[in-house]
């Protein structure tokens, strides 16, 4: 299939800017070039590498020596719609509007942590995406999945016991699938509402009331139908939630492009996925982070300790292998706006940095379908780029914290600049600064 869509956000102007003496890092996997340049032209690239001696006096000259260029980082497994650790009682007693604006904030944290481009993987609609579009609020080039499917009694099936619902669900959207049937006409309800991905849910979950990430979910043959029903379309991407090994082994079997989360993945599922071209979405962010017993029910904090163990052992064995790797942090099961965290988890179970911003960037894209316009800095792409003061390379974490990244770029402009560098023509006013 071809690439997906492109996330849109508003452009800039036709304005050349060269980027002159930084230290590039360019999300290929290749090692850093010292004393670089890269040129924009409007909202794309047109050179990256080695720094030349030609000038051109129509150019906008910046110089960025002992600084870092980076691709703006993606992350593919995001859920603006959620805070697991909210007060459920504020929660349900606030406005439409006012959850309209808490996500809005959220949306904006993210983009201003460097993460250009994210996928939602359920509990947002597609409104945020097309403001985001049309320019009315700040953040991520987005895809979206909408709404995750899972059985009755599965992991998106919020129904406790007594009937009430632990979360709401989308407004007209039913996320339950138990035949055939469920499954064609949820996709498609899906596909008509704007979904980018379809996400299925082959496992329970760790913050589900009525399974266990050891449950099997939706079963190989629904996932087959998904990936039978997307290859008649437009062969968008199938993400599995898949926790446990057989939920893993179902899923895989039943022809997903990713694992997302992938605790208890074995040797059986990582060959699987490497045969198959699949991708791994470990999720450390959230699968290493242990709440406070105080801001959690106890049924998710007990799940908590055992499946962080076991994500732990399992996915530094997978990092090891082979199997590809996209970054994604569950944002909402951990905390927004501190999605490069994520890298330093990658880092601290075996990767070196170098991977794991590979990871971030080429990778992610490529699993989005967006690699041919995103996750590398080369011509031809557009101009997402992080901007720090200091070597990634040498201490990771240092990107953890949205005050180490002071500069970002998404499509030539500037959205964050809080150190001033970039032309005040191609800055965001009002917002570039945050």
């Amino acid at each position: 299939m071809g690439n997906a869509r492109i996330p849109q956000v508003p452009q800039t102007d036709n304005t050349t800017i060269r980027l002159i003496g930084a230290r590039l890092i360019d999300g290929s996997g290749a090692g850093p070039i010292e004393d670089a340049e890269i040129v924009i032209s409007g909202d794309r690239i047109s050179y990256a590498g080695a720094r030349r001696t030609t000038n051109d006096d129509s150019e906008t000259v910046v110089d960025l020596r002992g600084k870092t260029v980076m691709p703006g980082f993606i992350d593919a497994h995001v859920h603006f719609g959620l805070n697991i650790e909210a007060d459920v009682a504020a929660l349900h007693a606030q406005q439409d509007t006012e959850r309209v604006l808490d996500t809005a904030r959220v949306i904006n944290k993210t983009l201003m942590a460097g993460v250009t481009t994210v996928r939602d993987l359920a509990g947002t609609d597609s409104g945020y995406r097309d403001a985001i579009a049309a320019g009315t609020i700040l953040g991520p080039r987005m895809h979206l999945a909408i709404m995750a499917l899972s059985p009755t009694g599965g992991h998106t099936d919020y129904q406790l016991p007594n009937g009430a619902m632990a979360l709401s669900r989308l407004r007209g959207f039913d996320p339950i699938i138990d035949t055939d049937d469920d499954v064609r006409i949820r996709v498609r309800e899906l596909v008509r509402a704007g979904a980018d991905a379809i996400k299925v849910c082959t496992t329970g979950g760790v913050s589900s009331p009525s399974d266990t990430p050891d449950d099997i979910g939706v079963p190989e043959h629904h996932v087959r139908l998904i990936v039978e029903e997307m290859n008649k379309r437009q062969g968008q991407p199938v993400a599995a939630h898949a926790q446990g090994t057989d939920g893993i082994l179902q899923a895989l079997r039943g022809g997903v492009s990713s694992i997302e989360h992938g605790y208890a993945i074995d040797a059986e599922g990582l060959q699987l996925a490497i045969d198959q071209g699949a991708f791994l979405v470990p999720t450390l962010s959230s699968a290493l982070r242990l709440p406070s017993p105080d801001d959690v029910p106890d049924y998710l904090y007990q799940k908590k300790i055992k499946w962080s163990a076991i994500a732990r052992e399992h996915i530094t064995e997978a990092l090891k292998t082979d199997v590809k790797v996209a970054m994604g942090t569950d944002s909402g099961i951990c905390p927004h706006g501190r999605n490069l965290t994520e890298l330093g988890h990658l880092v601290e179970l075996g990767y070196t940095p170098l991977k794991a911003i590979t990871a971030g960037t080429k990778n992610a894209a490529t699993l989005l379908r967006l690699d041919k316009d995103l996750g590398t800095v080369e011509a031809g792409k557009l101009a997402d780029l992080v901007i720090t003061d200091f070597n990634p390379l040498d201490d990771i974490t240092t990107l953890a914290d949205p005050d180490n990244v002071p500069c970002v770029i998404q499509g030539g402009r500037a959205v964050k600049d809080r150190t001033g560098i970039w032309p005040s023509d191609v800055v965001l006013a009002g917002l570039a600064n945050n």
